[in-house]
């Protein structure tokens, strides 16, 4: 075993965008704080980070990541196509949600919709599975939740919006394109999911996991998260813990997190108290 290679990625880009970014002081930003004031970050644009799924799953060890909170929103959204927060064990989408657990036309809801392609109607999860069992070697298979259409009746615009799947040498690969990236709060929550996401859909397609690459058009910092950020890349690193997939499970929708395991996970205390702009 290894220092997590996640923790060593994490602390570059930290650095690069505190050194790097831009202060939105100022501007006219939409995120404001409880007490309405302006949530002005430091940004930096185009952060691309690789991770390679083959040589250890990219968890942050310097903080205690809620993996279990973090995976059930991964459910949420690509196995049940959920757009109720009803559905959801954990509470981190109330702010979005209306009276009926709803948070609008995002998310789950858009890879729910359904396109007619030449073999039939498909909705976006099932036509990537389709395609990785029956054309994996194709250049085509991706998913896009950022619907112009339906923007008006999401509650949220996605932050991760698309993702492209690519088979190299019986390996599956993908791209994470997201439009914007709460580092602190969002970054090893969202690269812990989506490097689940790969392996799950390379287990059931008969694949091995490559790497996942992560697109992120605006990074940002938020200037009352600096000290906390600075705190934190100094902190102790540790191994990498061991994440597997229970072997019996061959249908996406049969996984539950309890097909997830997660050995030996050593990491920092856990920061609480984190303020999240809306």
């Amino acid at each position: 075993m290894f220092m997590s290679l996640f923790d060593d990625s994490f602390c570059e880009n930290a650095r690069n965008i505190l050194q790097n970014g831009w202060s939105t002081k100022g501007q006219n930003l939409r995120a404001k704080w409880e007490d309405g004031s302006e949530a002005s970050t430091i940004k930096l644009f185009g952060l691309v980070t690789r991770y390679d799924l083959s040589k250890e799953f990219p968890i942050q060890t310097q903080r205690t990541l809620n993996w279990k909170a973090s995976f059930n929103e991964l459910f949420w959204i690509w196995r049940d196509k959920s757009n109720n927060i009803k559905d959801l064990p954990s509470h981190i989408w109330d702010a979005w949600a209306d009276d009926t657990g709803s948070i609008g036309k995002a998310y789950g809801y858009q890879l729910a919709k359904k396109s007619k392609y030449k073999e039939g109607w498909f909705d976006q999860v099932d036509r990537v599975l389709y395609d990785l069992k029956n054309d994996p070697y194709s250049r085509r298979i991706m998913t896009n939740i950022y619907n112009f259409d339906d923007l008006h009746d999401m509650h949220l615009y996605p932050c991760a919006y698309s993702m492209t799947f690519n088979v190299t040498d019986g390996r599956l690969n993908g791209i994470l394109n997201q439009r914007s990236n709460d580092f602190l709060v969002a970054n090893a929550w969202n690269v812990a999911q989506y490097a689940l996401l790969l392996m799950m859909f390379a287990q059931v397609s008969g694949l091995e996991v490559g790497e996942l690459v992560h697109v992120i058009a605006d990074a940002h910092i938020y200037e009352r998260h600096i000290p906390i950020v600075e705190e934190l890349i100094t902190r102790e690193k540790f191994d990498a813990p061991k994440v597997s997939l229970n072997p019996d499970v061959k249908n996406f929708y049969d996984f539950r997190i309890e097909d997830v395991v997660v050995e030996n996970y050593k990491h920092g205390e856990t920061i609480t108290g984190i303020p999240v702009a809306v």
